[in-house]
């Protein structure tokens, strides 16, 4: 490993956005004055008669939610997209607007109000990974939707308002603009060498060993060299997969070994019920030929030094680029302490 990397400041280029990182290792020495944040290790119950997605409880807009004992999805009752909004443009000058039309769906990953991701078997995991298989394909197939966004808010200082372990879905008429980047970097990646930029990216980090955490049959979880989050993570198919419905029953279990994996790790970093937001990028639904995707998932928490201290974007984060203190490497092998083997 380069040890200038590790000491001195550079910036790294992440190869998916076509963006810049600031990486000033020597910052992370100096001392934390500023705010710490309040995080609750409450035990929750397994159910809770005033949440609005446990099972049997009715909903705010009145709906009640059947007794399922798994996996729940449902269409978002304040959802950020309308499925009727009508097509129109606003064009005057330099003032553009246009329509977008979406359907916004939120998944239950369990009944049970006091887990998380961390806390479910790897069966169970996978339940949840099958079911974003079939939104996927389902979300897909309508002609309004070109791109299918899943995620998950953990955790209040993320803003998750709800500590009932679920995710969403949004699904929506154009490409969002993270995915842009991504789409026209691998694309233009695939054009030249007829490879995946990720898969060949995957090959040159498994070589190295200095960034990858975990790794079993079929997926590689790794903190990935131009990561901008603190412990930022990402988890890749070794095939090279265009979506998560291309993968089978066996690798599906893999990947929600993967996700069983990280996520304790993550819990036991700080030990304490780690928050982050994390989401999948894969192929838009498009009908278009989308053979230079890589599907992949990533993990980014705000968790700095502590199950207390924040990373914020701010300053010159706002206004020039990101920027982070500890190096990829570094948080690599603090999150292995952690891993379960």
């Amino acid at each position: 490993m380069d040890t200038n990397l590790q000491d001195y400041s550079h910036k790294r280029f992440n190869i998916l956005t076509g963006e810049w990182v600031l990486v000033s290792p020597h910052r992370s020495k100096r001392p934390w004055q500023g705010q710490n944040e309040t995080i609750s290790n409450e035990i929750r119950p397994t159910y809770d008669p005033n949440c609005y997605l446990c099972p049997g409880n009715t909903r705010i807009n009145g709906e009640k939610n059947p007794d399922y004992k798994d996996v729940f999805v449902f269409t978002n009752d304040f959802a950020a997209l309308q499925v009727d909004s009508p097509n129109f443009s606003f064009n005057d000058g330099l003032l553009r607007a246009e329509s977008e039309q979406g359907i916004c769906k939120v998944i239950c990953f369990s009944p049970d109000h006091s887990r998380s991701l961390a806390d479910m078997k790897v069966d169970d995991i996978n339940k949840v990974v099958r079911v974003w298989q079939k939104e996927y394909i389902s979300l897909g197939s309508n002609d309004m939707i070109n791109y299918v966004q899943i995620f998950e808010n953990k955790g209040a200082v993320m803003g998750c308002s709800n500590p009932h372990p679920h995710g969403q879905i949004w699904s929506q008429s154009s490409l969002p603009n993270e995915v842009e980047k991504k789409d026209k970097q691998q694309e233009n990646y695939y054009s030249q060498n007829n490879s995946s930029l990720l898969g060949d990216y995957l090959k040159q980090e498994v070589e190295l060993n200095e960034r990858i955490i975990y790794q079993n049959d079929h997926f590689v979880v790794l903190t990935p060299f131009w990561a901008i989050w603190p412990f930022e993570t990402m988890i890749i198919p070794k095939k090279h997969y265009t979506d998560i419905a291309q993968i089978s029953e066996q690798e599906s279990l893999a990947f929600a070994d993967s996700i069983s994996k990280i996520t304790k790790a993550y819990d036991k970093l700080f030990q304490t019920s780690f928050p982050y937001s994390s989401g999948i990028h894969q192929a838009p639904t498009n009908n278009k030929q989308n053979d230079h995707w890589h599907w992949h998932m990533s993990f980014y928490p705000p968790l700095l030094r502590s199950a207390t201290v924040k990373k914020f974007m701010v300053g010159y984060e706002m206004f020039g680029s990101p920027q982070r203190d500890i190096t990829a490497e570094q948080a690599v092998e603090r999150i292995k302490e952690n891993l379960e083997v």
